[in-house]
């Protein structure tokens, strides 16, 4: 892939997260280019974001109005109704894809069954470690293993 095919493949992504930073409330340009930046560790063009607000502007999901930031107007920008419905639609379109990239990474509680992304608790109980959502889990798990080892017992 050649690094303008990749530029181009990713800048559908950076206005992906540019949608997100809208969804997020009113902003101005610099505001996303900074958000941006901060949070995906990345610089992103200022010839990408108004070209990109002026284009969801014409088309009628997202709005601007001249406010005052400092000593300056500036124009902040946000969704109007249906740019939201669309967000939303497209993130449920998106969060599809995420699952499958991050279903590898899941762990199973050992107890719900629930699936564990980040974080969670883990024990080694009877020397095998296991995952478990939280500590309560954990709990409900040995009492049912030692309930049901004193009915064998019986």
């Amino acid at each position: 892939m050649s690094l303008t095919e990749m530029d181009e493949l990713l800048s559908d992504f950076f206005r992906l997260y540019i949608l997100t930073i809208l969804y997020e409330g009113p902003t101005h340009g610099y505001n996303i280019i900074s958000k941006f930046k901060r949070r995906m560790g990345k610089e992103i063009s200022p010839s990408l974001v108004y070209p990109f607000l002026k284009q969801l502007e014409q088309k009628g999901l997202v709005k601007h109005s001249l406010k005052p930031v400092g000593a300056k107007k500036k124009k902040v920008f946000e969704l109007t109704d249906e740019g939201k419905k669309f967000c939303r639609n497209l993130f449920k379109r998106f969060s599809a894809l995420v699952s499958v990239a991050i279903e590898p990474s899941l762990e199973v509680c050992a107890n719900c069954g629930c699936k564990v992304y980040d974080g969670g608790y883990r024990e080694v109980i009877n020397g095998e470690e296991m995952a478990f959502c939280c500590v309560h889990c954990a709990e409900s798990y040995k009492h049912e293993i030692s309930e049901k080892a004193g009915k064998t017992k019986e």
